[in-house]
């Protein structure tokens, strides 16, 4: 798949990310273009999630800078870019239904107070029929399952037609069904808007028909290219600073061997030729 050409949507200059005396990582310049997903791996404690935040405004860099559509990120949120949280459970007792958590992302509220505008509510059906929820919208959120809130949260992220999408891990716990759903709806998302996708995950397998590039961070450094490129015990051997087998067994490849990376980040990675 080919990303968009042109300015970048999101560019990242010699960024480096502390955490009291652990440096992270550091050098990263990332250039991410229309039209493009890039998945990132690596294991649990790496900064995955700390670099969306700090793309979101929400952690700050310790030396660098982070570009989206070419203006500085600064504050909190911008409703350029869309998030999608790790998939937890609502409490059973939210007192929200399905719809709420759409209108949300509509009325403003994610990042401040509401602002009502004419047609919010037919915005709002909109995402729910584009994110297959009309048939569990107005029952209360804690009630649905994992795949079903994830619809809607996807829903809200979607709903200003971000042209950056930032996803974190939003297929943990998803059975395969909601899984290919939930990035169904990423994807098109993706190819009808022209936006940029970044995408952690723990596993790579689902989204290896439709990932460009992958940036694998471990151990305080990392490695940016195509799945081919980064998943070769060579390559991660290096990254990790110790030996690391990405083997093959029939069309799949599995990462063994990965220091102190959680059972869910031996990937079993499958690669299509």
């Amino acid at each position: 798949m080919t990303a968009g050409s042109g300015e970048p949507i999101l560019t990242i200059r010699d960024a480096a990310l502390r955490r009291g005396d652990r440096e992270l990582w550091s050098g990263l310049d990332l250039d991410v273009h229309a039209g493009e997903l890039i998945a990132v791996l690596g294991p649990s404690g790496s900064g995955k999630t700390t670099l969306l935040r700090a793309i979101l405004g929400l952690d700050d860099l310790s030396r660098g800078s982070i570009k989206v559509l070419g203006t500085e990120v600064r504050g909190r949120g911008s409703r350029r870019i869309g998030y999608i949280p790790q998939s937890r459970p609502l409490p059973r007792d939210t007192a929200l239904r399905g719809r709420d958590l759409v209108t949300l992302g509509v009325d403003g509220h994610r990042f401040g107070l509401p602002i009502p505008r004419r047609g919010d509510r037919a915005r709002v059906d909109e995402l729910i029929d584009a994110v297959g929820a009309r048939a569990f919208a107005d029952r209360p959120v804690g009630q649905l399952s994992g795949g079903e809130q994830q619809r809607l949260r996807a829903g809200q992220a979607l709903a200003d037609d971000p042209r950056l999408l930032l996803c974190d891990e939003p297929l943990t716990s998803l059975d395969l069904a909601n899984q290919q759903a939930v990035i169904g709806l990423i994807d098109r998302h993706r190819r009808e808007k022209d936006a940029a996708v970044l995408l952690v995950t723990h596993d790579i397998n689902p989204l290896l028909g439709k990932v460009d590039r992958i940036l694998y961070i471990a151990n305080g450094r990392f490695t940016l290219g195509t799945p081919k490129e980064v998943l070769r015990s060579d390559v991660l051997t290096a990254l990790y600073g110790a030996h690391v087998f990405v083997l093959r067994a029939g069309d799949r490849l599995v990462v063994v061997g990965a220091p102190d990376a959680e059972a869910s980040h031996h990937h079993h990675d499958e690669v299509h030729e």
